[in-house]
């Protein structure tokens, strides 16, 4: 065979479109270039293009943190009697709220999403100690890697409790939790349960 018959090599397998469309999340948001305001939670607020990592970290202790934010919400949506084990139903909830989000505010809703999770994170809390029978409040500081789990806790709690008989879709719902914590909104349930623990904490230094 000579050289003019012989067949090009293949194209590298890697294309520049490919890499990009394996950088976005769920094919249609950008991971890349996420602002954090928060110094203490930023490396426990992991975004990433991958929303389903089918458990791997289940049975690493502290490895959530490396899951990313979004898959976690994913699964925190998922606590409740209707939705257990419902991950496709959990991640299309998301999904769609994360249009609303984008069709409301013109942002990167994983951007939004991350400025929810900092809003949302109590700073203090109150625990128990017991003096010989008397049982006396105390206030202290929350652990960054708990604070994004509260805060992740409260947004999803807030979802459940808009759309509990009501009328009001998860992902209308999530989309107003999600805006809404993102602005500091007090009346955002997220934000009104942070702001409520807080409260409680500085009453008990």
């Amino acid at each position: 065979m000579s050289e003019e018959e012989q067949p090009e090599p293949d194209a590298p397998a890697g294309t520049d479109e490919e890499e990009t469309a394996r950088a976005e999340l769920f094919g249609e948001w950008s991971v890349t270039d996420i602002e954090y305001t928060d110094p203490s939670t930023e490396r426990y607020i992991t975004v990433t293009p991958i929303a389903h990592t089918m458990g791997r970290h289940a049975d690493k202790q502290f490895k959530k943190s490396e899951i990313s934010v979004v898959e976690r919400l994913i699964n925190r949506l998922m606590q409740t009697d209707e939705n257990t084990g419902k991950k496709q139903l959990a991640t299309s909830i998301v999904q769609d709220a994360f249009d609303i989000v984008h069709e409301r505010t013109e942002e990167n809703p994983v951007q939004v999403l991350v400025q929810a999770v900092e809003n949302s994170a109590p700073r203090e809390e109150t625990v128990r100690l017991k003096y010989g029978g008397i049982s006396v409040p105390k206030a202290v500081d929350v652990a960054p890697q708990r604070r994004v789990d509260q805060a992740l806790k409260y947004l999803a709690e807030g979802v459940y409790g808009s759309t509990y008989k009501t009328t009001t879709s998860a992902a209308e719902a999530l989309a107003q939790q999600l805006v809404g914590a993102a602005n500091d909104d007090v009346q955002t349930y997220a934000v009104n349960q942070k702001e409520e623990k807080e409260r409680v904490a500085a009453a008990a230094r």
